[in-house]
This record gives structure tokens, sequence and C-alpha cells, in this order.
């Protein structure tokens, strides 16, 4: 994902092989984990890395496991190689259609920081090691093994099972989920949610899980490249009107202003309720953030923690610049790229009006690269319910809440359809594991992969009307 972490600074957390049998009707087929962690393997070895993508490759390998099954299955590519893929188990039609979506494209990643090859899938000291193991490829396996598990059961199904592959993520998904819900639309027509990566098990440092955490609302990207102009010359003759003088003295003001601290109600209710597992002196505190934060103290503590901080205000990063290609040339043009993500409710026009007073130069262009419309998802409904029930069964210590993701994920491309779209992995993760996203030596654990397995297929005869397995309770 491009980003996906629910944290809280007070607490211990920042937030098949395909020739294998059928397990006869009324469980899990026995081999659901063997095949799961197999099949997770190969998925690493598949290097999907973007740029350039080629996910056709991952595309093709889900085709061949859904047709080894019987299972309808269908590949889209929105240019040649990246691909893009389709599956579905049909139910009776009686409820909506749930669908399954993950991103087959991975971000880069560079073996000399690694323990173990990026795109090896070794299986070491508990865990199994690649690009992708946490984002997302996990997440895609366990959704494809519990569909085959449900289908070699026969389970009887109310609501259509959807798996989605796509592709781009990494790079905004225009080519993946973008492509597929502009191009083709009614596969996916009247579905009742989709289910995507951005939200987990939270666990300490000790694995205890403490918290499912739903992905319901998202920050929103407002990408854009200020380009200063100036009187070019020869590096050894200064000049005060130089493009690169102009854009540093504007960065310099942006770096320096601090936007208003705003509180949304999904923020307010995750903090109060994770509230009981802060320690006691900023249990009151979190219990109502809003007003905590009227206190500068508090304020400066809460907000100290980078990812607390971006929880509640309009954030800018400075990610890229460039200038003169040669040391002794003053370029005629100098620019620069901010990374902004706004706060679900924010006018992206508002904030760029605040944003060309802050710059206070006229002469500074501001284009945008990136930008789309804010989306959420109802924190009610089937998921919820499915998901608490859940809960107290493996994790009766955790409850279900709603952290408001800091990045983005392909979700809002079913929000802007009026579909509602969660982020939620079956794995429990630690501060550790987290730290591995858009790192080296991404891994997840061998348990996690089995365990998931299992709490998908429990999660989907929930959603989707099947009959419970009793060996899965």
């Amino acid at each position: 994902m491009e980003l996906r972490r629910g944290a809280i600074a007070w607490v211990a957390v920042a937030l098949l092989s395909a020739c294998a049998g059928s397990g006869g009707a009324g469980g899990p087929a026995p081999n659901l984990e063997d095949e799961a962690q197999d099949l997770l393997v190969r998925y690493l070895q598949i290097d999907t890395t973007n740029p350039p993508g080629n996910e056709i490759r991952g595309a093709e390998f889900f085709r061949e496991l859904f047709l080894a099954e019987g299972i309808e299955v269908q590949v889209f590519e929105s240019e040649p190689g990246r691909g893009n893929v389709v599956a579905r188990l049909r139910g009776d039609g009686s409820r909506p259609a749930v669908v399954l979506m993950h991103h087959l494209d991975v971000v880069p990643a560079d073996a000399r920081y690694w323990s173990h090859d990026p795109f090896s899938g070794d299986v070491a000291d508990g865990y199994v090691w690649g690009r992708g193991a946490l984002d997302t490829k996990a997440l895609g396996i366990v959704h494809a093994a519990a569909m085959i598990d449900l289908a070699r059961r026969g389970a009887p199904l109310a609501a259509d099972l959807v798996f989605l592959g796509v592709a781009d993520e990494e790079a905004g998904g225009a080519l993946g989920a973008g492509f597929m819900v502009e191009e083709h639309f009614e596969l996916f027509r009247g579905a009742g949610l989709v289910l995507n990566e951005g939200g987990a098990m939270q666990a300490d440092a000790e694995g205890r899980v403490l918290f499912y955490g739903v992905e319901a609302a998202q920050k929103v990207p407002f990408w854009m490249r200020l380009t200063a102009t100036g009187t070019p010359g020869h590096g050894s003759m200064p000049r005060s009107d130089s493009a690169a003088n102009r854009l540093v003295a504007a960065l310099s003001r942006v770096a320096a202003w601090r936007t208003p601290l705003r509180v949304l109600p999904p923020v307010q209710r995750f903090f109060a309720d994770t509230a009981h597992l802060a320690p006691p002196a900023q249990r009151g505190a979190l219990a109502d953030l809003r007003s905590a934060l009227a206190d500068p103290r508090f304020a400066a503590a809460f907000t100290a923690n980078l990812r607390t901080n971006a929880m509640v205000r309009n954030t800018i990063s400075l990610t890229a610049l460039e200038g003169s290609n040669k040391t002794n040339v003053i370029s005629p043009t100098a620019s620069a790229e901010l990374d902004v993500r706004l706060l679900p409710d924010e006018d992206p026009e508002r904030f760029l009006a605040e944003l060309r007073r802050v710059i206070d130069d006229d002469s500074i262009e501001i284009e945008t690269l990136l930008s789309f419309p804010p989306a959420t998802s109802p924190t009610e409904g089937p998921l919820f319910e499915a998901l608490v029930e859940l809960a107290a069964h493996h994790h009766p210590a955790a409850l279900v809440t709603t952290p408001m993701a800091v990045g983005f994920t392909d979700c809002h491309f079913f929000r802007e359809r009026e579909i509602p779209c969660y982020g939620f992995a079956p794995f429990a993760v630690t501060d550790d594991d987290m730290s591995r996203f858009h790192g080296n030596d991404e891994r997840l654990s061998v348990e996690n992969i089995r365990s998931g397995a299992r709490f998908t297929v429990e999660l989907l005869e929930r959603l989707a009307g099947a009959t419970p397995a009793k060996e899965a309770r």
C-alpha cells in the first residue's frame, strides 16, 4: 500500500499448491494453511516492481490458480504488461457481492540491504520473506485461498465473491483499480462492500492483539509542483533573483508553516476507543482528544509523534528538488514537489489559497500533480458485525475500531462510486512489522499467513452467507 498503519503514540503499538484435493464439506480443507503458505512463497518470487510493473505476471499466476479450481477468471490489460485479474465464485444472488481487492505491484527493493533476497520467498526464522509480503501479496493469497476452500467444499453462498488483483497501486492506481472501475464497472456494480488493505489486527511487542483496526477513512493526496523562474547566468556571478533563490525562499516559508490542528469524528472515536491501552496519565486526555489538544503542552507532545501529528492536521512534505544540471550554471527554472495530505473534510481550493498566501510570491507557479475527491465508508454494517463476532472468539480482549489512514489506498475509486470499501488484513502486526512497509526485510510470520487464511474463510462465510465451518470456530 502506498502507506498503511493506524498508530497511537501513547500505546505500545504505533499502529495452495493447486494440486491439493478437496477437504470435504463442513470446514476448511485440512491443508488450507499449507497451501496458503506455499502460494505466498510462489507469489513473492514473481517480480512485479513498479516501475515498470509487469503485473501481468501476477495476474497470470492467479488466472492459472483459479482455472485449475474451475473458478471463472479473466485478465485485463490496461496497457501492455499492466495486468489486472478478476475471479468470481457465484452465490445465489440474495445478498450483494463482496469484492476482495489487493494490488499486484510492489515498490522497488535493493537486495544489498536485505537479509534475504527480496524476490526469493524464503521461509526462515518463522517468517516468509519478500517484497510484498505485507504490501499486499499475503492479503491477495488469503483472499484466493479462502475462495478456493469455499469452492472445493461447495459451501452455500448467498453473495458472489469477486477476487480483484490490480496493477499500479503504488503509482496512484490509474492503470489498476482506476482502470477497472472506469472501463469494467459492470463487474462490480451493486457490490455490497470491498475488502482491501489499510487496516489490520494491531498487536503489541509480545504479539497480543489489542484491536482490530478497520480503515474507513483516509487522508487525501494533493500532490503539487512549485516552479520558480529567474534570470539565468554563470555560477561565478551570483544573482539574488535566481530561480533557485526564489524557490528556496518560498520553501522556507512553507516549511515553517504550522497548519491548524483539527480532530475529525473518526479520529476522536479511535483515540477514545483505545485510551484504555495508554499509560494512566494519558487516558483522560485521549478519551477526549479534541479538548486535550487545546492544551499547548499536550498538543506539543502529541504532535511530536509523526504519525499522530498527521492524523490531526493537513501535512506537507518536501520530497523532490530540481534545478540546474551543472554546478556552474544558474538555471532559469527551479522546481520542488510537495506531498500534501489533506484531512478528508478539507476543501482543496481553500487549502491552495492558504498555501499561496504562505508562499507569498505570485511568480511561483503551482501545478497539481495528483488529487481526488475525499470519500469515506460507513463505520457500521455487516463487516463490523462479523469482525466483532470473530474478535470475541479469537481475541476476546480486542475491540474493533476505525483508525484514519494517513496514506491512501485504492479504496477511493470504489467509494467515489458509492460502494463501501474497507481496509482490513487478518494479520496480527507489531511495530516492527509495520516499520518494514516499503523498507528493507519486509516479511510476514508463517503463523500470520496460516491463521490469516483460516480467519478469512470464517469472515467470508459471514459476509457471503455461507454455512459457518465448525472446525474454524
